[in-house]
C-alpha cells in the first residue's frame, strides 16, 4: 500500500511522529497521519493547519506499507457516533484510536476522513513491532502550495 504525507522539508527525511493529540490519538501516542491519495493529504493539511507559509519548503512523502492487508484495522463511519465529524466527538474518537494504539492490534488504522467521509486516511502506529520493517519512505518530492488554497 502507498500512502501520502505532506510535511515541512526539515522534518521530511525520516518518519517521526510528534506525539501531539489529534482526532484519533491522545497526547504522547506516536502516530503518523497519512492520506490514501495526494489530493486528500493536501486537503487535510489545509484544514488542520491554522497557517501555511508557501515560502517554507514542504515535501510530499510517498510511504510504502508492506503487508498492509494483514496489518490493518478499519473503522467505518456507520459504527461511529452520529457527530463523529465534529470537534465534540474528539474524546470518543481519541479513545477508539488510543485503544487501537495501545493494544498493538495492527500497524495501521484505516479511518474515514472527516472532510470527505467516502475517502480514507491511514494512521501508522510508529510503536508497533512491524513499523521498522514494514514502513518506509519510497519517494520525497517538493510540494509547492497552490496559493489559491491558502
Amino acid at each position: 500500500m502507498e500512502v501520502f504525507n505532506i510535511r515541512k522539508e526539515k522534518h521530511s527525511s525520516s518518519l517521526v511522529a510528534s506525539g501531539s493529540a489529534n482526532r484519533w490519538n491522545k497526547k504522547d501516542e506516536f502516530v503518523i497521519y497519512t492520506g490514501s491519495n495526494r489530493a486528500l493529504s493536501t486537503l487535510e493539511m489545509v484544514v488542520h493547519r491554522s497557517y501555511i507559509f508557501p515560502s517554507i519548503p514542504y515535501k510530499l512523502l510517498t510511504i510504502e506499507i508492506l503487508n498492509s492487508e494483514s496489518s490493518l484495522k478499519e473503522i467505518v463511519p456507520n459504527i461511529l457516533p452520529q457527530n463523529w465529524r465534529s470537534i465534540e466527538a474528539y474524546p470518543t474518537l481519541q479513545t477508539i484510536g488510543s485503544n487501537w494504539y495501545n493494544s498493538q492490534e495492527s500497524l495501521i488504522l484505516k479511518i474515514p476522513s472527516a472532510i470527505i467521509p467516502q475517502e480514507y486516511n491511514i494512521i501508522i502506529n510508529t510503536k508497533h513491532p512491524l513499523f521498522e520493517t514494514n514502513v518506509k519512505i519510497i519517494n520525497r518530492e517538493d510540494f509547492i502550495w497552490d496559493e489559491r488554497l491558502l
